[in-house]
């Protein structure tokens, strides 16, 4: 089973003063035409920070392992284990709960 990243990049818009205000459609912005300033929240800034780190979190699936289990489970011989499952899944609440704090 392949795990996607459920999160999607946002594209970026460059947005002129009359779009904005409804005045007209966005164009490109001339090269010496003034910039509008945009603040982002910290909610957003916040956001942009865990996409980055998902983006450098590469991939973590191990195919050969998957591999390995799909054969067992063909074979009959996969067993679950539910305490592993259970403290596996308590840790990776815990990762999160701790990253979420450090941002």
């Amino acid at each position: 089973m392949k795990i996607d990243n459920p999160i999607k990049p946002i594209g970026t818009t460059e947005i002129t003063t009359d779009a904005r205000l409804g005045k007209g459609k966005s164009a490109a912005k001339p090269e010496n035409a003034p910039g509008v300033d945009v603040t982002l929240s910290p909610e957003a800034t916040r956001l942009q920070g865990l996409d980055s780190a998902l983006d450098g979190a590469g991939d973590v699936v191990d195919a050969a392992r998957v591999a390995e289990i799909k054969q067992a489970i063909a074979e009959g011989r996969f067993r679950i284990n539910p305490e592993a499952i259970a403290d596996r899944l308590l840790e990776t609440v815990r990762e999160l709960l701790r990253s979420t704090r450090s941002l």
